[in-house]
């Protein structure tokens, strides 16, 4: 059965919680011990799906099909264990499963309060897959103190209460912030922050405090005497040069002997860290670097491609060299040339987005790096944007374009060589979708397979002809124009098992542009960076070399 650690946060939000839990689960398994990590959000929305990437950051999809927090994409990138649905739950999910079982009579007719019955739900999901694993780590989403967290809070007093006494421990992340006007780093916050935690019945176990430098010993022992914690539960949790320092940085704070001192778990076995020890020696000891060009839309918030930004990192890992990313926004050159804007990159990247804004100045991003021979990669939307510029610029379909864009516009301005995708196969079964349907868990999300052309790039790349990729889109290409595009050189080089769908396309004479209708960042780790991007960087190492 599993030992539960529960992760909250206080003081203020985006602190690290994700990234602390992930990289705990990560000392974990160095330690042999088997993990699965979790989220519990307390916003209203069913899951993040449908909100805009300025609110939320990007949706990470798991293999099953949920669109889910971000966080979950670090869990992966840091453990290794593929997320499921039953990792990321909402305040949203739960009144909606609450509500659809009091429809039902499931309750008998009883009154519908919080308590029980809303903790009791968040309770039976924690509980999912109990015995699977030896640790289950639940982040709570959100800070100590917010209404609307209220019920996830008294939910996990209530679970450590039914569980065996010291089956669960209480892991609280805080801010020590440093006044430089009195040179002093106040715990008074955290002191605050732990008796709003206790004033709702929750004693954390383990205090993880960030802060810009070491936390000195007075400090700590202020800390364990007012928050009721061990001197050696006092966590520096450090700014760091890279997120990827992080398993080896808060086990030389004593985090992850710190969690197995409150299981009562002895003698510890010895940790493994070879693989982050490589990890960090790739991130720090580069042999060079390349530029890479990210011509998106939400360039104004890095998370809303965060998992991009990573895979991007992992691919400089493979090649030992240092990726710088630069945010190019897709509508500074949506009605001119790009050149100014893109010259000087050794490669381009276009991700996956929805909506018109911005689009044109994808398509000119395409065109750049398809006459300039500059290495290329198209995720989803960005496949798609090379598609419509092979459409018009090579192939003669002057008024090439997609479906969306003349959906959104309410009139039809384009010859859609993509469309609304209206029907496909979900194992053995056929999914039909209508451009009506709720936008909500409503595309083609989750795992799938594809069969890679015998000879191709992208066949060499992978080693192989048969793989699986996450996909997240409500548009593909349309075939009918397969031995147009291929006339002129646009290869359709990946597609679905039943050949109705393309996944991917390649120009068979350009050194390297791909576009992938599934999202392959979804699925890369700093351990094992995805082919893909590890090829990707390989090739803009190639032209640096050029320059």
């Amino acid at each position: 059965m599993a030992r539960f650690i529960f992760i909250t946060g206080g003081v203020v939000s985006s602190l690290g919680k994700g990234l602390a839990s992930a990289a705990l689960g990560a000392l974990l398994q160095a330690r042999g011990f088997s993990v699965r990590l979790r989220k519990l959000d307390p916003y209203l929305n069913v899951d993040p799906g449908t909100m805009s990437p300025f609110e939320h950051g990007e949706v990470f999809v798991t293999d099953d099909g949920a669109e889910t927090d971000l966080d979950l994409g670090h869990y992966e990138r840091f453990t290794g264990v593929p997320a499921r649905k039953t990792d990321s739950i909402s305040s949203g999910r739960i009144y909606t499963n609450v509500l659809e079982r009091e429809r039902r009579g499931d309750y008998l007719g009883k009154t519908i309060q919080v308590i029980p019955h809303v903790t009791n739900e968040i309770k039976d999901f924690i509980r999912i897959g109990e015995d699977e694993v030896d640790f289950m780590l639940c982040e709570i989403g959100g800070t100590v103190g917010d209404i609307e967290g209220l019920p996830f809070f008294e939910a996990i007093r209530q679970f450590a209460q039914d569980k065996p006494r010291g089956q669960c421990v209480f892991m609280h992340l805080t801010l020590l912030p440093f006044i430089k006007a009195s040179g002093e780093l106040k715990t008074k916050p955290t002191q605050h922050s732990v008796k709003e935690l206790r004033s709702i019945g929750l004693a954390p176990d383990i205090l993880v405090c960030r802060s810009e430098g070491p936390i000195p010993v007075k400090e700590r022992e202020k800390l364990a005497l007012f928050c009721n914690v061990r001197p050696d539960s006092v966590i520096a949790a450090q700014d760091l040069k890279s997120i990827y320092e992080a398993p080896l940085a808060y086990h030389r704070e004593g985090l992850d002997q710190a969690v197995l001192d409150a299981f009562q778990i002895t003698p510890a076995p010895k940790p493994q860290l070879d693989r982050w020890e490589d990890v960090a020696d790739r991130i720090f000891h580069a042999e060079g670097a390349v530029k890479v060009a990210i011509v998106g839309k939400y360039t104004q918030l890095e998370d809303a491609y965060k998992s991009i930004a990573e895979a991007l990192t992992h691919g400089g890992m493979a090649n030992r060299v240092k990726v710088q990313i630069e945010w190019v926004d897709a509508e500074l050159f949506e009605t001119e040339d790009p050149a100014p804007h893109l010259e000087g990159f050794h490669a381009i990247l276009v991700p996956g987005g929805f909506g018109e804004r911005g689009t044109e100045g994808k398509i000119r991003a395409a065109q750049f790096a398809r006459e300039r021979k500059v290495p290329y990669l198209g995720i989803c939307l960005g496949m798609q944007m090379a598609v419509i510029e092979a459409a018009r610029n090579v192939a003669g379909l002057k008024t090439a374009g997609s479906e969306e864009f003349d959906h959104e516009a309410g009139k039809k301005r384009f010859e859609p060589v993509v469309y609304h995708l209206k029907e496909w196969v979900q194992g053995n079964a056929k999914v039909e979708r209508k451009v009506t349907d709720d936008k909500g868990g409503t595309m083609r999300l989750g795992a799938y397979d594809a069969v890679l052309a015998e000879g191709s790039k992208v066949a060499e790349i992978y080693g192989a002809t048969q793989i699986d990729e996450r996909h997240r889109h409500r548009y593909e290409v349309d075939l009918t124009y397969r031995d147009q595009l291929e006339a002129v050189g646009l290869k359709f080089t990946g597609m679905s098992p039943d050949g109705r769908l393309p996944e991917i396309v390649e120009w068979e004479d350009h050194p390297w542009f791909i576009g992938v209708q599934f999202h392959p960042e979804l699925k890369s780790k700093p351990f094992e960076p995805h082919p893909l991007f590890a090829d990707f960087i390989r090739a803009a190492k190639d032209v640096s070399r050029l320059v």
